[in-house]
């Protein structure tokens, strides 16, 4: 009986996927081209728990998707220091899934 109520928890845990959050930054020093953006990606993508990152010259932000039961932001933000970057988070919220999931209709 304990074998099989231990195997239906640990279904379900795995069935409910990971604990996704989206960080949002600003680097300081600012990233000014193409080299700082994958220095950026090149560096952070290999932090436990990340699992997309995105940058934008334009408006100066860093976007990493990450797992939070693997990793914290405090922990993406000490390594952007690692590599040389300030940050200010702009924001730290959960990933919303159904955005993810969504299809845009199509143009009519």
């Amino acid at each position: 009986m304990k074998h099989i109520l231990l195997t239906i928890l640990a279904g379900l845990m795995l069935a409910a996927g990971p604990d996704l959050r989206v960080l949002v930054l600003t680097p300081t020093p600012q990233m000014h081209c193409e080299s700082c953006e994958n220095k950026i990606k090149k560096n952070i993508r290999f932090e436990k728990g990340v699992v997309k990152i995105e940058t934008n010259i334009k408006e100066q932000t860093v976007t990493v998707t990450y797992d939070a039961s693997k990793t914290t932001a405090d922990a993406i933000r000490a390594a952007m220091k690692k590599i040389g970057y300030d940050t200010r988070t702009v924001s730290d919220t959960p990933q919303d899934s159904s955005k993810a999931t969504k299809k845009k209709p199509a143009a009519q």
